[in-house]
């Protein structure tokens, strides 16, 4: 039996072990051949990731806890934003940021049901859900082609005397039109939320100085779903630099209470039995008032703890994104007679989620021919998410009705649903898979 001297050598030897098991059984030892499974995504690991996961699981504080808050920190610092509040996942950090802007708090500019929020169809549906489920009405504009975004032309008719917010996604890692969407809202008095989900580390250069993504808006959300830029498994975060946002993301995220005590820790404020609240008792337990209609939604430390290695490589993650996606659109630049490739957006360096492909439509080309063509070659393909997802089941029951506005006809949206596909060009691409990838596109073509 062994026996340890004190806790931190049993640690550093459970730890050695597991390390060992990596390299014995994770790492990847066999080099990429043609024909190989090339998924759009995957993750980018190593041991330390699986030695921090087991440092979390031996403390056994299986709530939020150290990890977290060291995540926490340690990411609003790299995006350079005042406070960042980790979730369970990117589609919770899209309902808490909307849910925020629904508290009583915000006076006038408070979501009220029966508010507009202008938004896009083609896109994830967990931008949109909270809106609708909350009794807000979302109201879609179109997007352009070639950088998969919102076309800024049509805020101006979106807009009404109900209009509270903007809240839109990055596509793929493209940014959309920060400047003019900012300056929209600003115009209007609207809330900006990005959703940036898919556009981690990303660049935007306003008024010549230089943001990340998610940075500019009142709020910004990130997801950490294994096909993301960085993974904690699931995860997400919601950040801001608004304190008074900051308390209400707190409060909805942690079942709508009032009390800002970190987990585990009780009477943070120093007056957790003297205070008046609502119609309660003076002097109830202020751990026991909430605030708001809120939900439990925090993450694990076990995830945390997998976030803190991740954000270590995450530079270097962006910058080999960037350099799988520069060297696929210059492989595939000279079918742009018959591909659209994708551009990035003006005063922008993206972090690229995807390498987008459309069909040109004078082409004569099909694009489920080309998916199914590279999926035998076991290229793995995705559609641009929903597609036009006003489309979709989901809105058979309200369809022609009131809970939502359509600007025009949708129709660089729905020619994205009928001629778009994407690859990826994560970091643990290789330069043989890009090209393999480049040549399989090829050869659909013909």
């Amino acid at each position: 039996m062994m026996r340890w001297n004190s806790e931190q050598q049993a640690r550093d030897e459970i730890k050695g072990l597991v390390a060992e098991y990596y390299h014995n059984f994770h790492e990847k030892k066999t080099e990429f051949r043609p024909g190989d499974r090339i998924n759009y995504a995957a993750r980018v690991f190593d041991e330390k990731e699986m030695c921090c996961l087991t440092d979390a699981m031996l403390d056994f504080w299986l709530t939020t806890g150290r990890f977290s808050e060291q995540f926490e920190r340690e990411f609003a610092a790299w995006l350079g934003v005042r406070h960042a509040n980790l979730v369970n996942s990117g589609s919770s950090a899209n309902l808490i940021a909307f849910m925020t802007l629904t508290s009583p708090e915000l006076g006038e500019r408070r979501i009220m049901r029966g508010d507009e929020v202008i938004t896009v169809a083609c896109g994830f549906p967990t931008t949109v859900t909270p809106m609708l489920q909350y009794g807000a009405v979302p109201v879609f504009v179109d997007v352009t082609v070639p950088q998969y975004n919102i076309d800024i032309s049509q805020l101006e008719a979106a807009r009404s005397s109900r209009t509270k917010a903007v809240m839109i996604a990055h596509t793929l890692g493209n940014p959309f039109d920060l400047a003019a969407v900012k300056a929209f809202c600003d115009r209007y008095g609207l809330w900006l939320v990005e959703d940036n989900c898919d556009a981690l580390g990303s660049i935007y250069f306003l008024d010549g100085e230089k943001h990340f993504t998610g940075t500019i808006g009142d709020i910004g959300t990130s997801s950490f779903y294994p096909p993301h830029h960085m993974t904690m498994g699931e995860g997400g975060c919601v950040y801001t630099n608004d304190p008074v946002l900051n308390r209400l993301i707190k409060s909805f995220r942690d079942w709508g209470r009032d009390c800002v005590c970190p987990s585990g820790h009780d009477n943070f404020c120093g007056h957790r039995f003297d205070g008046q609240y609502g119609q309660l008792p003076r002097g109830y337990d202020h751990k026991y008032v909430y605030s708001h209609f809120g939900y439990n939604l925090k993450v694990t430390d076990l995830q945390a703890a997998v976030g803190c290695e991740q954000l270590k490589k995450f530079p270097d993650f962006i910058e080999r994104r960037r350099y799988n996606w520069k060297r696929l659109h210059t492989a595939l630049e000279r079918f742009s007679d018959r591909l659209i490739l994708p551009e990035p957006a003006p005063n922008s360096v993206p972090s690229w989620f995807g390498f987008l492909i459309s069909v040109h439509p004078e082409s004569g080309l099909d694009r489920n021919r080309i998916t199914s063509f590279l999926e035998q070659h076991n290229i793995q393909t995705r559609l641009l998410f929903s597609g036009n997802l006003v489309k979709h089941p989901c809105f058979d029951s309200i369809r022609g009705t009131d809970s939502y506005r359509v600007i025009g006809n949708l129709e660089i949206t729905d020619f994205i649903m009928n001629n778009t596909f994407w690859v990826g060009v994560y970091p643990g691409m290789t330069n043989e898979m890009i090209d393999y990838m480049a040549a399989v596109v090829a050869e659909s073509l013909k």
